[in-house]
This record gives structure tokens, C-alpha cells and sequence, in this order.
């Protein structure tokens, strides 16, 4: 019933990330997460994302960076815009959570609490290595599944399905295929129509 379209680089993802699996458990309803390339989404139908970063609104970008402490704060994350590498290439951290299916959500958590709370370099193999060790994941055949075609293949494949669907970030959301929702601000909302879609009054 919620179909979650993630990538681990984007910090509103990561609050939604968290946020939505409580909402799902209170719903009882399953999570089929989707993981995709969001900068091939930029690439393809959201360019105005690159023109905002290389020419930020001051008073805009100075608030973004409070709406993120405060959301963290609620959700209990540590959170802070990585000093060192942004934007990353999570190309390789997607591919991962592609490769072990219904098993990603412990990983994938891992990237996203590594990038956005350690400030660690997800590109890296070294980094993802950690990780991998962190959560009880053969790092020789992680680094060996994410290079088969068939991955590289899916990820693009959902990268491409989530634009097709009208889709043009991370995260987004689809209740019962069409109702799509953008962002980490959209719970209440998701919970609303999870319970029409459920018969219940919302």
C-alpha cells in the first residue's frame, strides 16, 4: 500500500525515512522500498534543484538549515549538513540497498546515519565497508553484487518508474500506486489516506 522511492544523500530522506516506518507499524501495512538515483532525477526533469544550490536565497538557505534542526530534533536524529562532501555519490550505497532487497532497511539506515550524522564519504568503498561490517554484511560480496548488471539495471529501472509516476525528488511517496506525496513533512497526510484507502475515516 506505501510505496517509499528513497535515496540515502538527501536529509529530508532520511527524516522521512524514520518517520514513516512507526506510521506504517500504528497502520499495519508494509513498506515496499524503492530505491533510486535522485540526481538522475535532477538531471532528467528537476535542474532548478543544481541553479538553488549555485545561487541560494540567503534568508531562504538560512532558514532551510533551521526547518532541518528542527525537524531532526523531533524525530530524534542527529542530523547536520555534511561539512566536507556535498553533494555525495550514493550510486553505489543505492545499488547496495537494491542487491539486498527485503533485507535493506538496517543498511540503508547505516548510510544514512553514517553520511548525515558521521560526515563520512558514502561514495568510498573503504566507508562502505564499515558499514556493511556494521550491520553484519559480507563486504566481498556486497562489493561483487552491486557490480552486476542486473542491480545497476533495477536501480535505474525505479529511478526511471518514479519520474514516469510524476516524481521529481527524494523521498516520494505513493499510497495505493496513484496517491503520490513529496517529502518528509507529508506524514499526516500518508496516514490520512492510508485510512480511506483502508475504509476507516481519515
Amino acid at each position: 500500500m506505501i510505496e517509499f522511492f528513497f535515496d540515502c544523500s538527501s536529509p529530508w530522506t532520511y527524516l522521512a525515512f524514520h518517520n514513516i516506518q512507526p506510521l506504517a507499524k500504528e497502520l499495519g501495512v508494509e513498506i515496499s522500498w524503492r530505491p533510486i538515483l535522485v540526481g538522475g532525477i535532477f538531471n532528467t526533469v528537476n535542474p532548478s534543484v543544481y541553479a538553488s544550490r549555485e545561487t541560494p536565497v540567503p534568508l531562504k538557505a538560512r532558514y532551510m538549515k533551521k526547518d532541518l534542526a528542527d525537524w531532526a530534533r523531533s524525530a530524534g536524529l542527529a542530523i547536520k549538513m555534511p561539512p566536507t562532501v556535498f553533494p555525495v555519490n550514493s550510486v553505489k550505497a543505492m545499488r547496495g540497498c537494491i542487491w539486498l532487497g527485503k533485507d535493506m532497511v538496517p543498511f540503508a539506515r547505516a548510510v544514512f546515519e553514517t553520511y548525515w550524522g558521521g560526515d563520512k564519504d558514502i561514495s568510498q568503498d573503504s566507508v562502505l565497508t564499515e558499514v556493511c561490517k556494521s550491520v553484519g554484511i559480507d563486504h566481498v560480496k556486497f562489493f561483487a553484487g552491486i557490480g552486476e548488471q542486473a542491480i545497476k539495471d533495477q536501480l535505474k529501472a525505479n529511478t526511471d518508474e518514479v519520474m514516469a509516476r510524476g516524481g521529481f525528488g527524494s523521498p516520494t511517496i505513493f499510497v495505493g500506486k496513484t496517491d503520490m506525496y513529496f517529502g518528509n513533512d507529508r506524514m499526516p497526510l500518508i496516514r490520512e489516506a492510508v485510512l480511506r484507502l483502508q475504509g476507516k475515516a481519515a
